[in-house]
């Protein structure tokens, strides 16, 4: 396998601001040449780890593409800017990656017809926003001909910015201030939402208290209304930020009998892409 970084400030100077250097890591499995494998395609994956555009969180990021890596996906795993650096700059970043993927679809084996994105809690909004607006003016601006996901998976996202039910902190980092009246509209994903939207998997906790499950209930009425097909997993158990759901990424006090259950989400994902990609 090969794992490599990609500084993509280098390539794309327009991206990042006040010395932000966005990172990308790959991880490519190499194609089994004695199994006549050599030119096969792989699926790929875009991950982006939550954290509140404040921090990006570890649990969500290598680990995430280990599995990923296990189901015979190229996996991209983006270190994207996060506060003091503001909206936009994490849709280009995005935007970015895509490009990256189709100019080295050959070398690395990719392919760009199975290609989705995967966020966690804010990662999980830029991922939502991304699969919603990845042909806006301030993306096609930078790359004219901007890439759509095939499919995006969305765990424990933050959705909207309706304060009766938002993560407050996420908006505050992403704007620098949180957002009134038309604004709430703009940043919250399920008024995004539209036929156009790429088909998505989601997943959440009935106990998750800081995103609350509202948010995934939106965004799954806004799929339904506009004929997208989707899957929604609600688990009864299990605090916010669970990730893989077992010891690679939370403590033993976070894995009691009940939360565990959340555990199937990994499982129901994979039937899921089965016949979804």
């Amino acid at each position: 396998m090969r794992v490599f970084e990609i500084d993509l400030k280098e390539k794309y100077e327009f991206l990042g601001c006040d010395g932000r250097a966005p990172r990308l890591v790959c991880y490519l499995p190499y194609c089994l040449k004695e199994m006549g494998r050599e030119n096969e395609k792989r699926p790929c994956m875009v991950v982006c780890p939550g954290g509140g555009y404040g921090i990006l969180s570890e649990r969500e990021a290598e680990p995430i593409a280990l599995k990923f890596l296990n189901w015979g996906f190229n996996v991209f795993v983006l270190d994207y800017s996060i506060a003091p650096h503001r909206y936009p700059n994490q849709l280009k970043e995005v935007a970015a990656v895509f490009e990256e993927i189709y100019k080295n679809a050959d070398e690395w084996n990719c392919d760009t017809n199975k290609i989705g994105i995967i966020g966690f809690s804010a990662g999980g909004h830029l991922a939502a926003n991304y699969s919603n607006a990845y042909n806006c003016g301030v993306v096609r601006e930078v790359f004219p001909d901007s890439k759509k996901p095939n499919f995006s998976v969305l765990c424990y996202p933050v959705i909207s910015a309706d304060e009766s039910f938002a993560h407050k902190g996420s908006f505050v980092n992403l704007l620098g201030t949180y957002p009134e009246g038309a604004e709430v509209d703009k940043y919250s994903c399920d008024k995004l939402v539209s036929f156009d939207t790429p088909p998505t998997f989601i997943w959440h906790t009935a106990e998750d208290q800081a995103v609350p499950v509202k948010n995934s209930l939106v965004y799954a009425t806004a799929l339904a209304d506009n004929k997208v097909p989707f899957s929604l997993h609600i688990y009864p158990y299990g605090e916010h930020g669970l990730s893989t759901c077992d010891k690679l990424t939370n403590n033993d006090d976070r894995l009691t009998a009940p939360k565990l259950l959340a555990g199937d989400w990994l499982e129901d994902l994979k039937k899921w892409m089965e016949v979804t990609i």
